[in-house]
């Protein structure tokens, strides 16, 4: 195929009049309805009510969102200077999970407070759909053409036996890339099956949700070191690599701290 011919999919998914419904839009929508229904049906197992997952979701998906978009602008403020308007166009791309997983769990926190709930437990149980999210939320990126990795012959990604329409996708300015969004996204989906598999051997209380950062951050870590989009701490740092090693290093901590002191002796089925 020449290059010349190819063309991007459309980032539209539909078109009623003057408003524009984006693809990106739409799978961060069923990462979230998805996610939602796998935590009611796995919080009426455990006895937690589907309001208290309803209520959760009206906070933490709103306010992630929020945070995810102020992590990224703080990030590329020469940018965002320079074109404030853009600042609220989330349906452009640029939410940083790193922020919308700070803003939710700081918001969970808050929730199960206030509602007298272990934040443990509902981690646990939230778990596994935060990845279905991120998993789904990945595949806006690639219909926006976006967190892609450095320049690959297209014969390597033929090598990945992937269909035409994503080679074609990672045609981006006169040069084929690694499909980064597709390493995570799979990486994610291998996470899922971990974070249920887990579930069923009743693992301590919190354990679950440690394992989903210990998972995520590691992936990410090594896919973050292909891509060309990176958010920079320093001219030299990227700063998702940064935060991913936090991520594991202190969840390692907290894990051992909760078995040493006793604070994880209850289980994953425990009432």
């Amino acid at each position: 195929m020449m290059e010349s011919t190819i063309h991007p999919l459309s980032k539209v998914f539909l078109q009623l009049g003057p408003i524009s419904i984006k693809w990106y839009g739409v799978l961060i929508g069923m990462g979230v309805i998805i996610g939602l229904w796998m935590a009611v049906r796995e919080g009426k197992r455990l006895g937690i009510r589907e309001e208290i997952f309803m209520d959760l979701i009206l906070y933490a998906v709103p306010i992630g969102i929020i945070c995810a978009r102020i992590y990224y602008v703080l990030f590329n403020l020469d940018f965002y200077t320079k074109y404030p308007s853009e600042i609220p166009k989330i349906w452009h791309g640029g939410l940083a999970i790193h922020g919308g997983l700070i803003g939710g769990t700081i918001t969970g926190i808050i929730y199960a407070r206030k509602k007298g709930l272990s934040f443990w437990k509902l981690a646990d149980i939230v778990a596994p759909s935060i990845l279905v999210g991120q998993m789904l939320g990945r595949w806006g990126n690639f219909m926006n053409q976006e967190a892609y990795g450095g320049v690959v012959s297209r014969s390597f990604l033929e090598s990945l036996h992937l269909p035409n329409w994503i080679i074609n996708q990672m045609y981006i300015n006169g040069a084929y890339h690694h499909p980064t969004f597709l390493y995570e996204s799979m990486w994610s989906l291998l996470g899922i099956i971990v974070l249920l598999s887990l579930r069923k051997v009743n693992i301590r209380r919190g354990e679950l949700f440690l394992t989903y950062l210990i998972w995520y951050s590691i992936g990410r870590y090594f896919i973050e070191g292909l891509r060309t989009d990176s958010l920079m701490l320093t001219s030299t740092i990227r700063m998702a690599q940064f935060i991913s090693i936090l991520i594991i290093m202190a969840s390692i901590i907290i894990l051992i701290y909760r078995r040493v002191t006793g604070l994880s002796n209850k289980r994953y089925l425990d009432a």
